[in-house]
Formats: C-alpha cells, sequence, structure tokens
C-alpha cells in the first residue's frame, strides 16, 4: 500500500516540476534557456520530459492554425498591401540610393575637412598636455638650473636651500619622468658636494684669519689705545695743580705718548652695536657678498677718519653659512667639534712666542696682536652665534692663554735689560690687558704679573743709573762749583735746593762748596723717580701703593747704587785727599736734601710721611755712610802717605852725637800734613779733627816703631836724641794747632807715649818708673816694660860692643851692672803682668 502511495506523490511532484520547467521555457529570452534545459538533463525523467514538451508544441500548434484560419483574410490584404508598399520601397530605396550618392558626392570634402579637423583637435589637445606637463618640469630644472649657478658661485646656504625646495616642493609634482629620477639620485651626492664645499670655505677662513689675527688684534688694541689715550690727557690735565715738578713730568709724558702712539681719530664702537652690525643676513644676499675671502681690505685711514673696528675687518659670513648649511644636514655637532678643534690649533700656534721676541717691542707688539685678534674673533663668534661656541669654551681657550702668555712674558722679559724697553713692553702688556679686559675677560693676573715686572723694571734702571752715577763721579772735578753771575747761580739753585745767606750776600764770582756732582746727582734721582712713577700709571694702584713702590726703588737706588757708586769712587787708587775732602763736602749736602726729596716724592703721589706704613727713605743713611767711608779713607790717604815719608827716614842708630835739627824727611812730613789739613778747612769740625788726630797717633805709633824694628839692634843715645828732635818737631806742630777745635795739648797726648818713653831714656830716670810703675800718678805712665825693656836691650848692646876695655873703667862697669839691673826689673814686671 504504502509502496504505490509513494510512487504516486513522486509522479506527481515530477509532473508539477515538469510544467514549472515548460512555464519557464515559454517565458524565458532564448538566450536564457541553457539552465532550464540543464536542470531537465540533471534529472532522470527526461524522456517523460520531452513527451509533456511534445505534447505541449502539439497544443501550441492547433492553437496557431486557429488563430491563423481566424485571421487568414486579414493576411492576404496585408499581403497585398505590403506588395504595394514594396514598389512604393523599391522606388523609395532608389531616391534615397541616389540621394546617398550625391550626399557622398558632396561629403567627401567635408570629411577631409573632418579629418583635418580630427588632426588640428588631437594636435591641439596634444600640445595642451605637453604644456601643462611643461610647466610642472620647468620649475624644476630652473631650480635646478640656480643650484648649479650657486655652487658656482659658492653661495652654498642658499643652494642648500634651493636644494631643500627642489627636494620637497618641485621634484614630487613630476616624480614619473625620467630625468627627475636622475636628479633625485643627485641629491645626496650634491648635498655632500655643498657639505665639502662649505666647509673647503670654513677652512679657507679659518686659515685667513690665522694669518690677519696681527692685524684684527692691531686694529682692536689701536681703539682701546684712543681711549687710554684721552683718559691719560685727563689725568695730566687734573695732576697739573700738583707741583712745578709733577708738571715738568706730566708734561714729558704727555708728549712721549703723543709721540708713541698712533694718530687716531673716531669712536669705538660698542658690544651692541659691534653685535649688530655683524649679523649675517642669508637672505637677499647679493653673490658679492657671498665671497668667502675672510678679511676684507681696508684701505690707509687719514687722520679724520674713524679707525675701523676690528669687525669691519673680518667677513664672518663663511662661519655663519657653514654653520647654517650643517645645521639644516643634521650635523650641526660635527662642525662644532671641527671648528673648536681647529681654533685650539691655531691658540696653541697665536700662544707659541718667536725665540727672539725680547729683542724689539714689535716683537712683543705682534705677539700681543695675534692673540686679541684670535680672541675678538672668538668673543663675535660668541655674540652673533647660538651655541658653536660657549662661556666654557672661551674661559677655557683665555685660561690657557693666560697662563701661557704670562709664562711666556716671564721668560723673555727677564732677558730685557734696557728699562725704555720694559716700560714700552708694561705700556703694551697694559694696552693687551685693558683691550681683552673690554671684551670681558679677566686680566688680573696680567696685572699681578706688571708687579713682577716692576721689580726687574727696577733693576734695569739701577744698572742704568749705576752708568749714570759712574759717569757723573768720573767726569767730576771734584772741585766746588764756581759761579761768575746771577744766571748761573739761579740754574744751580733751581737745580739743587741749597740755601745760604752769607753766600749769597758774596759777590760774583764766588763759589758754591760742592762741586758739580751734586746738583747732578740729585736731578738724575729725581729722575729715576719720574722714571719709578712711569711704570705705575695705569696699573689700577692706589696712591699709597704706588707711593711705597716709588719709595722702595729709590732707597735700592740710594742705598746701593748710589752707595756702590760712591764707594768705588771713594775706594779708587788714584783718589787724592782733595777729592776725598770734596766727596766728604758733597755727600754732606746731599744728605741734607733728602728732606726735598721726601716732598717731592709727596707732592707726586699725594700720600703724606705721616701716613701709616709709609716708607722713609734712606738717603740720610747712604749718605752718611759714603761720608764716613771717605773719612777712613782720608784717614787711611794720611797714614799711607805718613809711611810713604817714613821710608824716606834714614837715622844712624850708631850716631854718638845728635845733629842740630830734626830730620829732612820728617820737615817735609810736617810741612805736608799742615798743607794737607789747611785744605780741610769745609770739612765738618769733628772730621778734621779727627783725621789730624788720626794721623798724629800713626805718625807717633810709626815713629815707635822704627825704634823697635828687629833690623834696629843697637842704638846709641847720640840717635836717641837726634830722634827725641824729630818727636819735638812734632809736637811742636801739634802745638801750633794745624786744625782748630782742640782744647788744650789734646793734640799733643798722641805723641805722649813716645815723648815719655824718650824721657825715660834720655833722663834715666829708672829709679822713678820702677818705684812709680802701676800707679795712676806715675811719671811714666804710658811706658810699657815690654817696651822699654826692647829699647834698653839695644843700648846695652851697644854699649858692649863700643866699650870693649870699658870694663876696666868703674863708672862703666857700674852703668853695665844698672843696664843690667833695670833690664832684670823689667822682666819681672813683665812677668809679673802676665801672671
Amino acid at each position: 500500500m504504502e509502496r504505490p502511495k509513494m510512487a504516486e506523490l513522486e509522479s506527481l511532484e515530477t509532473a508539477a516540476e515538469h510544467e514549472r520547467i515548460l512555464r519557464e521555457i515559454e517565458s524565458t529570452d532564448t538566450a536564457c534557456i541553457g539552465p532550464t534545459l540543464r536542470s531537465v538533463y540533471d534529472g532522470e525523467e527526461h524522456g517523460r520530459f520531452m513527451e509533456k514538451l511534445e505534447a505541449r508544441i502539439r497544443n501550441h500548434d492547433r492553437e496557431i492554425e486557429k488563430m491563423c484560419n481566424f485571421h487568414y483574410q486579414g493576411f492576404v490584404d496585408s499581403i497585398t498591401e505590403l506588395l504595394k508598399v514594396r514598389g512604393e520601397a523599391q522606388k523609395l530605396k532608389n531616391q534615397v540610393t541616389d540621394t546617398n550618392r550625391k550626399l557622398q558626392n558632396e561629403g567627401k570634402e567635408l570629411i577631409l575637412a573632418m579629418e583635418e579637423l580630427k588632426q588640428c583637435r588631437l594636435q591641439q589637445r596634444n600640445i595642451s598636455a605637453t604644456v601643462d606637463k611643461l610647466t610642472l618640469c620647468l620649475p624644476v630644472l630652473e631650480m635646478y638650473s640656480k643650484l648649479r649657478e650657486q655652487m658656482k658661485s659658492k653661495r652654498h646656504y642658499p643652494a642648500l636651500k634651493t636644494l631643500e625646495h627642489l627636494e620637497h616642493t618641485f621634484l614630487p609634482q613630476v616624480s614619473h619622468y625620467r630625468f627627475c629620477k636622475v636628479m633625485v639620485d643627485n641629491i645626496p651626492r650634491l648635498r655632500e658636494e655643498i657639505k665639502e664645499l662649505s666647509m673647503s670655505d670654513l677652512k679657507d677662513f679659518l686659515e685667513s684669519i690665522r694669518k690677519h689675527s696681527d692685524k684684527i688684534g692691531e686694529t682692536a688694541m689701536k681703539q682701546d689705545c684712543r681711549y687710554n689715550h684721552w683718559k691719560i690727557i685727563a689725568r695730566i690735565f687734573f695732576s697739573l695743580l700738583l707741583s712745578p715738578d709733577v708738571q715738568a713730568q706730566q708734561q714729558r709724558n704727555l708728549d712721549n705718548i703723543v709721540s708713541q702712539q698712533p694718530r687716531i681719530s673716531g669712536g669705538k664702537k660698542s658690544k651692541k652695536e659691534f653685535s649688530a652690525s655683524s649679523e649675517l643676513e642669508v637672505k637677499n644676499t647679493s653673490p658679492m657678498s657671498e665671497q668667502d675671502s675672510g678679511i676684507l681690505d681696508v684701505e690707509d685711514e687719514d687722520e679724520e677718519e674713524e679707525v675701523p673696528g676690528a669687525q669691519d675687518l673680518v667677513d664672518f659670513s663663511p662661519v655663519y653659512r657653514c654653520l647654517h648649511i650643517y645645521s639644516v644636514l643634521g650635523a650641526r655637532e660635527t662642525f662644532e667639534s671641527y671648528y673648536r678643534k681647529q681654533r685650539r690649533k691655531q691658540a696653541r700656534l697665536v700662544l707659541q712666542p718667536p725665540s727672539n721676541m725680547h729683542e724689539t717691542l714689535d716683537g712683543y707688539r705682534k705677539y700681543f696682536n695675534q692673540i686679541v685678534g684670535f680672541f675678538v674673533v672668538e668673543d663675535h663668534i660668541l655674540h652673533t652665534t647660538q651655541g658653536l661656541v660657549n662661556r666654557a669654551y672661551i674661559d677655557e681657550l683665555w685660561e690657557m692663554a693666560l697662563s701661557k702668555t704670562i709664562a711666556a712674558l716671564r721668560t723673555h722679559s727677564s732677558y730685557c735689560s734696557d728699562p725704555s724697553l720694559v716700560l714700552d713692553l708694561k705700556n703694551l702688556i697694559v694696552l693687551f690687558a685693558d683691550t681683552l679686559q673690554g671684551y670681558g675677560f679677566p686680566v688680573n693676573q696680567l696685572f699681578d704679573m706688571l708687579l713682577e715686572i716692576q721689580d726687574q723694571y727696577s733693576e734695569t734702571l739701577l744698572k742704568k743709573w749705576a752708568g749714570v752715577f759712574r759717569n757723573i763721579l768720573d767726569s767730576d772735578n771734584y772741585s766746588p762749583i764756581p759761579v761768575s753771575n746771577e744766571e748761573v747761580y739761579k740754574k744751580i739753585v733751581g737745580q739743587f735746593p741749597f740755601q745760604d745767606a752769607e753766600l749769597e750776600k758774596q759777590p760774583f764770582p764766588k763759589k758754591f762748596p760742592f762741586s758739580e756732582f751734586v746738583p747732578k746727582v740729585y736731578s738724575q734721582i729725581k729722575e729715576f723717580i719720574y722714571a719709578c712713577l712711569k711704570f705705575s700709571e695705569d696699573l689700577h694702584l692706589s696712591s699709597t701703593e704706588v707711593d711705597d713702590m716709588i719709595r722702595k726703588s729709590t732707597n735700592l737706588l740710594l742705598t746701593r747704587t748710589l752707595s756702590n757708586c760712591l764707594q768705588n769712587v771713594i775706594k779708587r787708587k788714584n783718589v787724592g785727599l782733595t777729592e776725598l775732602v770734596q766727596i766728604i763736602i758733597n755727600t754732606t749736602h746731599l744728605e741734607k736734601s733728602c728732606k726735598f726729596l721726601e716732598e717731592f716724592i709727596t707732592n707726586i703721589t699725594n700720600v703724606l710721611p705721616e701716613t701709616v706704613h709709609t716708607t722713609k727713605l734712606y738717603g740720610t743713611t747712604t749718605f752718611k755712610d759714603a761720608r764716613h767711608a771717605a773719612e777712613e779713607e782720608i784717614y787711611t790717604n794720611l797714614n799711607q802717605k805718613i809711611d810713604q815719608f817714613l821710608q824716606l827716614a834714614d837715622y844712624d842708630w850708631m850716631a854718638l852725637e845728635p845733629g842740630s835739627r830734626a830730620s829732612d824727611y820728617l820737615v817735609d812730613l810736617i810741612g805736608f800734613l799742615r798743607s794737607t789739613f789747611a785744605v780741610f778747612t769745609h770739612l765738618p769740625g769733628k772730621v778734621a779733627q779727627t783725621a789730624c788726630m788720626s794721623a798724629c797717633k800713626h805718625l807717633s805709633t810709626s815713629l815707635l816703631q822704627l825704634l823697635l824694628e828687629a833690623e834696629v839692634r843697637q842704638l846709641t843715645l847720640g840717635a836717641l836724641h837726634q830722634f827725641n828732635l824729630d818727636v819735638e818737631e812734632c809736637e811742636q806742630f801739634a802745638r801750633s794747632g794745624p786744625v782748630p777745635g782742640f782744647q788744650g795739648d789734646t793734640l799733643q797726648l798722641a805723641f805722649i807715649d813716645l815723648r815719655q818713653l824718650l824721657d825715660l831714656f834720655i833722663q834715666w830716670d829708672w829709679s822713678t818708673y820702677l818705684a812709680d810703675y802701676g800707679q795712676p800718678t806715675c811719671k811714666y805712665l804710658r811706658v810699657n816694660p815690654t817696651t822699654a825693656l826692647i829699647l834698653l836691650e839695644k843700648m846695652r848692646d851697644t854699649s858692649r860692643k863700643n866699650n870693649v876695655f870699658a870694663q876696666f873703667r868703674k863708672n862703666e862697669r857700674d852703668k853695665q851692672k844698672l843696664i843690667d839691673t833695670v833690664a832684670k826689673q823689667l822682666r819681672g814686671l813683665i812677668n809679673s803682668h802676665h801672671s
């Protein structure tokens, strides 16, 4: 049961499906019937479908036949009408063909014209497209051409900007063109080329400023020199009220400055103007201003023209361009490192002084100019760039420069023996320091070093003035200065502070008590003080410090230089007593002038002597020492002269009878002493008295030595009487008062030893001598027993030799015994004295 039902259901479904397919075939377009037929063949019932299809065809044929039968008459009428229409259509066709032929014949020219128009339109479109493409390409080519031109003219920074503009703006618009690809490939090479060229320009710039650093520094120092020039004039103007001496010195300073410093005018640019005038303007830069010359040519300026600033000599554009280029290329740190490294190398070269720098001032000037030029450039770079150099880098370079410069100056200045060169060097160092201080560099160490050079300057001055003093002392005639009229008198008084009312009252001609070296030495001492003052200028020292420096240097001049020169003159072998006397007189007046030197220094420095810690002048001591040395030399010379006369003594120690008068040599000696002491009238009283006393004492001692000489082995009483005549001549000279001022018989006491000794032997008063020996009131208090014994031995030996047979006479025997007894007692006195 179920199986037949299922078969029946399946057949119903198949029939429905076939019906559906048939409807689709009837309603579907022929082009789309394929899928429908495929579904039939995909199934298993296509045979039954074909049957249904045949049946459906037969039904449609029957319907068509019915319809044709129904419309047949109309169809016939239509065919009839159609045949009529075909005839008309044929006519129309012929007419159309004829018209078409005529139209074709007539349209050939139009077609040709249209073809030409078509070609023109095509060309026009192509031209328009080409113009559009060229419009895009031409700016690229123009920019590229501009780039090459800028590189050729060394306008590297504009070239780099052009390259950036070309790469980022123009090339992307035409990147599909082959020539653009070539340009794009060349851009890294061009960028590297610009980088290398800018670096090459920087190297040229660095080399150029290295060679011209001295010119840059010279200009900077000229500007500062002009400022100092007017500052000195102002200082001199206000100091003219001090004193006539200071006025004269300051006038000399001004004359020297005007003659030595360059004649310049115009003002110095301020730092702000300096920085503003040097800012680089990359835009709108002309090709000529882009030239990397490094140093601009500056013609010689007329006196009326302003001295160009150091910044006006230097074209810094290569540095700025290279810095901008490396910044744009992202290599700023590389550029900064390279620049600083190269400048450090150049700094070391600049700071290396030439070996012969100390020979001339120009050597020092060129050395300073190079250093100033170097740091002026670096200071300008610091203020006109951001970060290329910084303050720490500048300070590091300056510390190195300061240490090397100070070391070089210490070394080379030590070779300077000319004080003028040392002074010029000091002025140059001050100008060098002031110039760099104007740019903000600390220069205290330079001024500290100048104080060291001041000691050296003092030494060179002392050496120079030693020569000056030697010349003055050697050329002096050591005679009082004669004056024949009022003009000469006032001239000398103007040179040396001397006042003597009695001398002023004397009529002309008259003489100053001192010789020419007194005013000359005094003037030279003042000139030395002027020279010391010159060095203290512009050292930023207080008045007290200047005063202390001048006084210390002047003390060295007096106590060492002048003192040595005076001592050398005094100790010379050929110096005479007259010269020594004049030296004592001269030093006395120079000693009195020391207070005027104190006043002179006070007027210059405006520091009162009463100020605490003020150094005192030691001139008084110097001249006192020189005078004492001259006095001692007078004493020594007198003694030497006395010795020379005594060498002429020719005593006959064996004479039995004395002569009638004193010995000739002694008479000549006394005459010499009288004439010599007559010259001592201008000497201080004590000096003349001491010289006279010293001469008499030396004469007395020398005469005694003649008696006691070992060569004089025998001595007679007659020779002793002759010797007594000579001593009496000496005593007569002492009593005559060759030098005033002695009280009573003071001068005669110089011969008291001889007188008592001779009296003892001539009077043969041994009993008194031996009895009173050792008592304060002894008559022969000054007779030494040893001296008496020596002389007694000489007389005893003579007595024995000349009186061979004296032993047979009682008196002679008694005298000989007495001599032996006295000799024995004298020995006892000597032994007791020693014990």
